[in-house]
């Protein structure tokens, strides 16, 4: 992992012109953290091509090391050689999704007792839909109070599965955990989900899609049902994708200041969310290319609000939600509720952030409205959040004196943004 030598404080550059610049991301923090709970749980070693490397990812990592698992990290691969998972554990969450989610269905077939905590901002995020599925599964979990962190799985070595409902309306991780562990279950698992809405459906296609690959039988018998058999899974060589959703600042950086900014190693094919700021920001502006350098996306500077329902990918918010503060005609994003119980709430915080920097953003029970205004220099508050950090950054482009208040939360799925940002800007990135 690459060092930060930059201050927490980080005053965000203004661009000095339109910009000409190839971007080279780390891989997908999605694909990285799914692809760990699936190389413990296979039946051979894995050699996780091109991973990434950051907070959220050496969680993970420490995770399955704490329940016995070999995990040997390099620069450019991560190889992980399977073993009997064993306990008792302390698993520190951070304040990762994917960790908190994922790993206590893994733990479950663990034996002994797995205690999770995670940072002070961890324990506010939703925990409930993961305590009570393991609990239905058999598994006894116990709590300090409210079920959210931290809590027990206390582990005997086996799930027998079979049929199990959940409401996964805050987020689609809970179905992701389950299904990952699945197919080491005794019966496999029949999930269905009896919630009204059902957030992110690109990140339960991708986990879909990483089962399928290792070799596991898997299929959708019905609307919001997922089926996954009892089996093997494989290991090999696996190689990540760059992280599209991390995509995301660089491509709006191109609309901001004009030129143009091509992502590298874009996939043709991807089941990665961040893929769909193709056409989003066209409805927004950008002219965007496809080519064997990756997506190239050019802009002129003028950037256009937009009406879209975000249901698809909440993540993309902080970045669509700062450029809406920059657009020419007022923005409304819906179908986002979800958000409030991320990292941070982030619809109220992007709200009071562009509206302390002039801005005239309302949040809605399921959203954001945006209106154009002259927008000022200010301190950005990034909530623990990495996703508002690099949205201070992007307005900060065309907002002198924006100061992004902790430009270290981007630690959680890209150390090196500061340093790929200044390169992007300087043309060399």
């Amino acid at each position: 992992m690459t060092s930060q030598t930059y201050s927490a404080a980080w005053q965000a550059p203004v661009a000095k012109g339109p910009l000409n610049a190839k971007v080279w991301l780390p891989g997908s923090k999605s694909l990285t953290n799914r692809e760990l709970v699936l190389s413990a749980l296979a039946s051979e070693p894995t050699r996780l091509l091109k991973p990434l490397h950051s907070r959220d990812s050496t969680l993970m990592i420490e995770a399955l090391r704490s329940l016995g698992i070999d995990v040997d990290v390099s620069e450019t691969e991560i190889v992980v050689t399977p073993s009997p998972l064993v306990g008792p554990a302390s698993i520190d969450c951070g304040l990762a999704g994917t960790v908190m989610r994922f790993v206590p269905p893994l733990a479950g077939l663990a034996t002994g007792a797995i205690a999770f905590d995670g940072d002070a901002a961890a324990r506010r995020r939703p925990m409930h839909t993961t305590i009570e599925s393991l609990r239905a599964l058999g598994l006894e979990v116990t709590t300090a109070g409210e079920e959210a962190l931290p809590f027990t799985v206390h582990a005997t070595g086996r799930i027998a599965g079979g049929e199990l409902e959940i409401d996964a309306s805050a987020s689609s991780q809970f179905v992701s955990g389950l299904l990952l562990a699945a197919p080491r279950f005794e019966k496999g698992l029949t999930l269905r989900h009896v919630g009204e809405h059902l957030p992110s459906m690109p990140h339960i296609d991708m986990t879909l899609d990483t089962l399928a690959k290792r070799g596991v039988k898997v299929s959708q018998p019905a609307t919001a049902t997922w089926r996954v058999e009892p089996g093997p899974i494989a290991g090999g060589n696996v190689t990540i994708e760059p992280d599209l959703s991390n995509a995301g600042p660089f491509l709006a950086a191109a609309m901001v200041a004009g030129g143009s900014v091509t992502v590298g190693d874009w996939p043709t094919t991807t089941t990665q969310v961040g893929d769909e700021f193709d056409g989003i920001l066209q409805q927004m502006g950008a002219k965007v290319f496809r080519g064997p350098e990756g997506l190239t996306l050019e802009g002129d500077g003028n950037i256009h609000g937009i009406e879209i329902d975000l249901s698809i990918g909440g993540e993309l918010t902080p970045v669509i939600a700062a450029l809406a503060a920059l657009a020419d005609s007022p923005s409304r994003i819906w179908g986002v509720a979800h958000l409030r119980g991320h990292e941070t709430d982030r619809l109220a915080a992007l709200a009071a952030e562009i509206n302390r920097l002039g801005g005239i953003a309302r949040e809605t029970a399921d959203g954001l409205e945006i209106e154009p205004a002259p927008l000022h220099g200010g301190e950005w508050h990034t909530y623990e959040d990495h996703r508002m950090a690099t949205a201070g950054a992007i307005i900060g482009l065309r907002v002198d004196g924006v100061v992004v208040e902790d430009i270290f939360t981007t630690s959680k799925t890209m150390p090196n943004f500061a340093k790929l940002w200044a390169n992007m800007l300087n043309g060399n990135a």
